[in-house]
Parts: structure tokens; sequence; C-alpha cells
């Protein structure tokens, strides 16, 4: 019996199956990476060897407003050792610069003042300038031009009247940006809705190249390049995560430069050969990544990709806070089925793209399939029923479900961390 542990939430579960039905564990490398050195060694050595840049330090010299892009409470980047690093090189540059964090929320809702704490550590939060950013407060925002697909570009003007702009993050596969980190910071970490909305089009999602670990001819990625271009992001500083969320390599510097050795890397971790099985069971990571249905449904497509068609998808995913999109959550409640949600989406033109789309296609997509069953005990089993799937409490419960449909010889994949790999 192979007993393989799931990240759930701030925990674990654990997958017992019998070896002569397990096809394979399917895990990144990144999780038995030995980093060089420590956390913040590690950052403060990416900034002392900046790729395709001057040193941060250097090119704080004369700028008076400073404003680092931060990733929100749904992305486990490790800013508590990030954000010291980077203040400290700023002010040993220009002691006097006005520095500015704005958290990058995207389509999400906002971070809490616990949420920052959280991320950035009290210290930080009590002493340095933060900024929500709100992609739905036009107010705050300004246009500063096109995306090569047509869209407008606003941003944030918090960002705009930066004398210099950069970013911390992370990397890791993502399901239709190819990858996260560099670029995503602006778009759509500081955008407006009207932006996201244009990049995130059906035609876009449904890409053949709009796909995991796909940068190159990516429709996605190339309006989210320019965004960033347009906006001036200078500098980034991005890191590579294990699955206990701590830094194993970091890159920093030139906006392109830097995210392509850091996906290059990140890459090479997490490729892996798809086993297909009858049963595939997988995670989002665990928290932060695993609060609510909507981020779940990254997970989802990497069981997608070495599941059997009819084959059954099991996600174990908190989802505490709830759907994590009442549009997202519409799609389904106010459908017969996944087919009806596609056909709907489908039929959009890209430039009336309607809110949380994008996650419902994919979601269409997985649905079409498989049968996804939903693990989770802080959640309302309505609001996963309602959205098409069935619901477990136990993964012991969820197999038994997934055995039923696939019947009591089927063959099982298991994906511990589905957002941390690239099947292929």
């Amino acid at each position: 019996m192979a007993s393989v542990k799931i990240p759930y939430g701030k925990g674990y579960l654990n997958a017992n199956v019998p070896d002569h039905k397990l096809q394979g564990v399917l895990e990144s490398k990144a999780h038995h990476y030995h980093p060089e050195a420590g956390e913040s060694e590690l950052v403060r050595q990416a900034l002392e060897n900046p790729i395709g840049s001057p040193r941060l330090r250097d090119l704080v010299k004369g700028k008076n407003k400073i404003v680092i892009i931060a990733s929100d409470h749904t992305r486990p980047v490790p800013s508590k050792i990030m954000a010291p690093v980077m203040l400290a090189e700023i002010r040993e540059g220009n002691p006097q610069a006005d520095i500015t964090f704005l958290i990058a929320t995207g389509f999400h809702r906002l971070t809490t003042k616990e949420e920052l704490i959280h991320k950035f550590g009290e210290e930080i939060v009590a002493n340095e300038k933060i900024v929500i950013h709100n992609a739905f407060d036009p107010d705050i925002m300004v246009n500063i031009g096109k995306l090569p697909s047509g869209g407008d570009i606003v941003i944030n003007k918090v960002a705009v009247e930066a004398d210099l702009l950069i970013s911390e993050g992370f990397i890791e596969p993502h399901f239709f940006a190819g990858f996260s980190g560099g670029r995503k910071s602006v778009l759509p970490g500081v955008v407006s809705k009207v932006t996201v909305l244009a990049n995130h089009n059906s035609r876009f999602i449904a890409h053949e190249n709009a796909r995991t670990g796909q940068l190159e001819g990516n429709p996605i990625h190339i309006d989210m390049l320019h965004a960033a271009k347009t906006a001036k992001l200078a500098f980034i500083v991005n890191v590579v995560i294990d699955a206990d969320k701590k830094i194993i390599k970091a890159f920093a510097g030139d906006l392109e430069q830097a995210h392509i050795a850091g996906t290059q890397f990140a890459g090479d971790l997490a490729a892996v050969e798809a086993k297909p099985a009858d049963i595939v069971i997988t995670s989002n990571g665990g928290y932060p990544l695993d609060q609510n249905i909507y981020q779940a449904v990254k997970g989802m497509t990497a069981a997608e990709a070495s599941c059997k068609p009819g084959g059954v998808i099991i996600i174990c995913a908190a989802c505490n806070d709830g759907h994590g999109g009442e549009a997202f959550y519409r799609w389904f409640t106010e459908a017969k089925d996944a087919k009806e949600v596609m056909d709907k989406i489908m039929s959009i033109e890209p430039e009336h793209t309607i809110a949380d789309q994008w996650e419902a296609q994919i979601l269409a997509r997985v649905l079409l399939k498989h049968t996804v069953i939903m693990v989770s005990d802080q959640c309302d089993p309505k609001l996963i029923t309602d959205m098409q799937m069935k619901v477990a409490k136990t993964l012991e419960e969820a197999m038994a479900m997934a055995e039923e449909i696939a019947g009591s010889d089927a063959t099982y994949t298991v994906v511990p961390d589905g957002v941390s790999v690239i099947v292929s």
C-alpha cells in the first residue's frame, strides 16, 4: 500500500492506494531540491547579481517615489523573507526614498489587515506604506495605452506615478499564462477590470498555447508582457519555492530576462510525464492556494492532463473562503450542465468578456471530460454541488465514490501538488 501526503489547508491528507493500482506519483523536483543557501541569503545573492539590469540600489538613486508591487493573500509568496532584503537594498542606494507596497489583488477580493500581517509580518505592516489595489474602482485608474489584442491598459495610478516601479513575486507553472511571476504583477495584478477582461477572453483561454508551462506564442502572456513594459516595470525579484513554501532559488533584474531565467529553472523542476489513470488525486497545494473553489480549478488542470477520458478527478481543497467569485459561481448555478456553460462562454466576443468567465470556461472544459469530486470539510457542500461537482468530506469517502464510478479495479495516479507540475 502506497501512502502519499496531499497538501490540504494548513495540513495534509493521506492518499492510501494499493500498489498494484498506482500508476505513478507526479511530483515536482522542486520539493526535493537542496538550495545553495538560506532563504534570505538567496534573495540577497539575486539582488547582488541581477540579470540584464544594474543593481536595484543603483536604480533607485535619484528616484523619489519607489513602488513595489507585491502579491496578495491568495499567493504563497514569502514576502516576510523577501521584503526586508529588498527594503535594505533600496535604502542602501536611497535612504530617503518614499516607498509604497502596492498589493496586486487582480480580480480577487481586497486583502485584509490580518492577511497583510501574515504575509509581511507586523513590523512592515506597522511601519511601511501599503496600498491595496482595487480593480473595480475607476477613480484610482489611468489609461496608458493598448494591449496587442486591442484592449485598453488601464492601471492603478500609484504604479504610473512611481519614479521607479519594481515587483516581487514567485514563479510556478500557471494553467493559462504559462508561468506566474514577472509581468503578471502588472496584468492582472494592478490593472482595471476592463484590462483583465480584455486579456482573459474566451478565445485566448481556448488557444492551444495558453497552457501550463507555455510562453512562446501564448496570447495571454504576450498581452501581459506588453502591459508590464508599457507600465515601465523596471526590476523584478521573483523566487521559486518548494512544497513547504520555502525559497529554493531567487531571480532578480530585468522584467523579461530575469523572468525567463526563473521560468527555465522552475520549468525544468516541474516537468513530469503523464501517467494516464482512471482516477487522479490532486490538490491545489494547500494554504493559501486552496482557499476557494475558484483557485482550485488550477490543480484540476494538472489532474486533467493525466486522467483518462471519462475518468474521475479528486481534488483536495479546503475552500474555507467559499466559491471565490459570485459571477464564477453563477455560471454553473444558471446552467443545466457544463456544455451549456461552455457554449455560452464561447459565444461571447472578446470585447464583451464577463467577469470570471475564464475560470468557468476551464472548469467546464474539465467537467466535459471528467467527473470531479472535491474533498472538503470546510466548505458548504451545496456550493460544490451547485457547481456540478460531487463532494466528499474525506479522501477515503471520495476514493470510494470514485471507484463506484470508474470500477473497483480502477487505476490511480496521484499528483500531490497540482499547481507545482507541468504534466506532458
